[in-house]
């Protein structure tokens, strides 16, 4: 095993990020986002290069390589319109013959710029600079981070996603630490860019509100869903034999927006959102199945953006021929710096004949904490009433059977696009009527969107339906619900198909976050919670505890826990003030 040996995985396109790998083991993650509040923010991503350093302490100098993900890469001013997105088949007659310009471009003016930029940011040689293919990268974070990966034994690497470098979809088989592709499906043919474009068509954010055209899906008129999906259906065909991907028609999906307006024209939104759901479930279930009866492996790894669609994931699951199942946590192209990194120590360890071993990923709370009882808060808690509580998690659950709507910012931020508990609005999950609240006057978002559940670990069965007992602390996979579920948890399940999209919480795995929900069962009988994003809709999930009061203040929000202190907009109750006060010195 290398002694000392420390990467810096960075991706410098949409939702751009940082993570730094030491000696096999992830010490830090952090998208640019969060740092920079513009959500999914793009380009290179000083700001969280700069945090993971920090977190890690590790020092320019103590980098032996930097590990860059994808080949290709736009500028940050490309995606700043999305016009292209309205692209139709003329322009892809005229892009097809300007791939060699393109390639050139790419390869000898922005690659060159990209690793110019971290250059001189870090005052690092470029000779550093190892470039990891996109597809390479989401294979790694798959199979470098699954919980098996030190045992041995073959796993099915899957990755799905719009594009990058130029490729949609990859089968490799891993094994010992090394990944042998065994098939991979052009852009040409990409299912992600079919839903993308979807999803620009009906008026949302491609790249992002994905997951609103997920949750919509279910309530679509069935007769109509089968009247969109005679449009979109025919654009991608499965290759069952070779689990690749290929284009149905002349038109590639890239180019398919003019084709999708002018067919889907009078069809109704929803039955377009279950049409594209319908085509997406049917199509990467059929290609799973596939790639399994290929390889003859049947335990599964994934990654790539179009793994982030839970309800996909959920039919992945119930495949018959699959043993287990893992998505790596946010494996969006945010997890594009993690998988870079990954790929470099393995080819490092590879290179230098050392013993293949890999640190468990088992920790997505991956981002910067901030020490509140030797600090102080920001001072616009000032105005309201602010009390240190040595059990804060205690006072919370108290909070929450009492009906209140409660945010908790403790610990170490976790990576990606889920909540798990650090930076998390709670619910009583029973309280239906809280839903209406939480939409209009805190997270101001759709009202069709489902929340989620988090459910202790030992409540689990109570609540999901898991017979291959796949393990979901990640909220990355949809699970049918049990009729205790839907009369215990109504409020954090999807009101129309009760499926839930539950973080199943071990104690070790975040011992606070795992004592409030047993004090909450114990008050009311009930494992689980409802968990959402502490932030507003549009807004990067809070970073800092400024973050957290800014979104405090423009919320309905009433009660806030940053470390120890609670802070409320009303007058806190007398049994937890007359406790002996441990107030900050700013209080």
């Amino acid at each position: 095993m290398s002694k000392h040996f420390t990467v810096l995985g960075i991706h410098d396109g949409h939702n751009a990020s940082a993570a730094i790998l030491k000696d096999g083991k992830i010490l830090a993650a952090v998208s640019e986002e969060r740092l920079s509040r513009i959500k999914n923010d793009f380009g290179y991503p000083k700001k969280a290069v700069e945090k993971v350093m920090e977190i890690s302490d590790v020092e320019a100098a103590d980098i032996d390589k930097i590990a860059l993900g994808s080949v290709f890469m736009h500028s940050r001013e490309f995606f700043q319109d999305w016009n292209w997105y309205t692209k139709g088949y003329s322009q892809q007659i005229e892009d097809i013959n300007n791939e060699a310009h393109r390639r050139d471009y790419f390869l000898k003016e922005r690659l060159p710029s990209r690793k110019n930029a971290i250059s001189q940011h870090l005052g690092i040689s470029p000779d550093k600079i190892d470039i990891v293919g996109h597809h390479d990268a989401h294979a790694a974070t798959a199979y470098f981070s699954n919980p098996r990966i030190n045992d041995g034994k073959k796993t099915l690497v899957l990755t799905l996603d719009g594009s990058g470098d130029g490729l949609c979809a990859t089968v490799s088989i891993g094994e010992n630490g090394k990944l042998k592709r065994v098939s991979e499906t052009r852009s040409q043919a990409s299912l992600g860019k079919v839903y993308s474009r979807v999803t620009f068509l009906l008026g949302m954010k491609p790249w992002e509100h994905e997951y609103k055209i997920m949750g919509l899906a279910p309530y679509a008129d069935q007769d109509g869903v089968a009247k969109s999906y005679g449009v979109i259906r025919p654009l991608i065909e499965l290759d069952e034999e070779n689990a690749t991907f290929r284009k149905g028609t002349h038109i590639w999906p890239g180019y398919c927006y003019s084709y999708l307006k002018s067919e889907l024209e009078n069809h109704r939104f929803d039955w377009i959102a279950g049409a594209v759901q319908k085509v997406l479930e049917e199509l990467i279930t059929k290609w799973v199945e596939s790639a399994i009866r290929k390889t003859g492996i049947s335990r599964v790894v994934c990654a790539g953006g179009v793994f982030m669609n839970v309800k996909a994931n959920m039919l992945l699951t119930e495949i018959e021929e699959l043993d287990d199942i893992f998505i790596f946590p946010s494996c969006g192209d945010e997890s594009i710096s993690i998988g870079a990194a990954y790929k470099v120590y393995a080819d490092y360890l590879d290179l230098k004949k050392i013993k293949f071993e890999i640190c468990p990923f088992d920790s997505v709370y991956l981002g910067p904490e901030f020490m509140h009882s030797a600090g102080r808060l920001p001072s616009e808690a000032e105005k309201y009433h602010v009390q240190f509580i040595e059990d804060i998690n205690g006072a919370l659950a108290d909070f929450l059977a009492e009906g209140e709507i409660v945010a908790r910012f403790s610990g170490r931020m976790e990576w990606g696009a889920r909540a798990l508990g650090n930076r998390s609005i709670l619910v009583d999950p029973r309280n239906i009527a809280k839903v209406k609240e939480l939409n209009a006057a805190i997270k101001h978002r759709d009202f069709w969107m489902p929340f989620a559940p988090t459910i202790l670990h030992e409540c689990q069965h109570k609540y999901i339906v898991n017979p291959k007992n796949i393990t979901s602390p990640y909220m990355m996979l949809a699970f049918r619900t049990t009729e205790k579920a839907r009369a215990d948890l109504p409020a954090a399940l999807h009101p129309y198909d009760f499926t839930a999209r539950p973080q199943i919480l071990k104690k070790g795995r975040n011992p606070g976050y795992y004592a409030l929900l047993k004090r909450f069962e114990s008050i009311t009988g009930i494992g689980a919670l409802l968990n959402t994003s502490f932030n507003l809709h549009g807004e990067p999930i809070v970073c800092s505890p400024e973050d957290a009061i800014s979104t405090f203040e423009r919320s309905g929000l009433e009660i806030v826990a940053i470390g120890n202190y609670l802070v409320s907009k009303k007058p806190i109750p007398s049994r937890y003030t007359q406790k002996k006060e441990k107030m900050c010195k700013r209080c």
